[in-house]
Formats: structure tokens, sequence, C-alpha cells
């Protein structure tokens, strides 16, 4: 990884669960003050600037950040661990969402379902190839099926995130369908 790469991490680190890393805060809707931010990295014995930062955002393969329109706050689009509202909109989900993990965590999501555990929602993605990286990333993957369609008319709420990604606050057991181990 380079040099880029690690400030990424670095400022998903702060602006979805540390703020305090950085010496910043959030407002309720979890935006940061560009400047700030900018001056808390380096501060934190990092080197960065706006047109790294800008890059960063533009370049990001998960679309992770935003940018507010007149480009004076910043934001994580989702995965959130301190509890801030990011104003996403109920949508309708498609009939079924796709959820990868670990093969280690199948014994407890077949007993309590898909929890946020340390975040404020569970993660879903359109297609079960990008569920199947998200669970490399833990492990020996698995793709679970989730009947979101069935959810939803059952009148659970979901909120598409503006880097695409699917969230709920939970899946129970009857609407999970494992793919593959």
């Amino acid at each position: 990884m380079g040099e880029r790469d690690y400030l990424s991490i670095f400022i998903s680190r702060v602006l979805r669960h540390r703020p305090e890393d950085a010496g910043i805060q959030l407002d309720e809707h979890g935006w940061a003050n560009v400047e700030e931010l900018l001056a808390g990295v380096n501060a934190a014995g990092r080197k960065i600037d706006r047109e790294k930062l800008e890059e960063i955002v533009r370049t990001d393969k998960k679309q992770r950040y935003s940018f507010n329109e007149d480009g004076t706050l910043i934001r994580a689009n989702q995965g959130h661990s301190v509890p801030v509202d990011v104003e996403l909109a109920q949508q309708e989900p498609p009939e079924y969402l796709y959820h990868g993990t670990a093969d280690r965590f199948l014994e407890s999501i077949r007993e309590k379902g898909l929890l946020p555990m340390s975040r404020l929602y569970v993660h879903l993605s359109r297609d079960a190839e990008t569920a199947r990286t998200v669970g490399r990333r833990h492990g020996r993957p698995v793709i679970l099926k989730v009947h979101s369609g069935d959810m939803h008319r059952d009148g659970v709420s979901f909120y598409l995130s503006q880097n695409k990604v699917w969230l709920t606050k939970n899946v129970d057991v009857k609407y999970i369908e494992q793919l593959e181990e």
C-alpha cells in the first residue's frame, strides 16, 4: 500500500469511528470541516493538503466520502460507529440483496440474524460478487442472499447510501439464505 492508501484508511477511521484521532468533531449528520480535518491529519503526523484530499475522495474505489456542495465539509457516506444521521431517504430495495461474511460468523448469524455490530446499519450489496469481495476481507467468504423484498413488504426500512450500499438496521434469520460457503 502506498502513502495515499494509508491516508485514506486514516481519514476513513476519523470520519467513521474516531474523529478525536484528528482532533475534530463531526456534526449530527457526520460532516467535518475540511480545513479542520486537514489541520488535524497533519497534526497527527500525516502530510496532506487539499489537493491530496480531493484526489483521495475522487479515486476511492468504494466511494467512501462526499463533499458538500461548496466543498467546505466532508463526510463518510456510511459505515459509522459514532451516532450520526447521514440523512438517508428510505428506498424500496430490490427483491434480493447480498451480504458477504466469513464462515466463522455463520453460527451466530444462524442464531441471531445479521446485526450491525459496531456500525449503525447492516451493509448489503446489490450483487453476490461484491458480497464475496467483502466476505474475503474477513476470512473464508460466505455469501448470504437476503430476501429484502419480503422484508420491505413486512415493514422493514431500507436506505441506499450515496455510494450504492444498501443499509438496514438488522436482518432476521427468516430472511437469510446461504448461497455458498
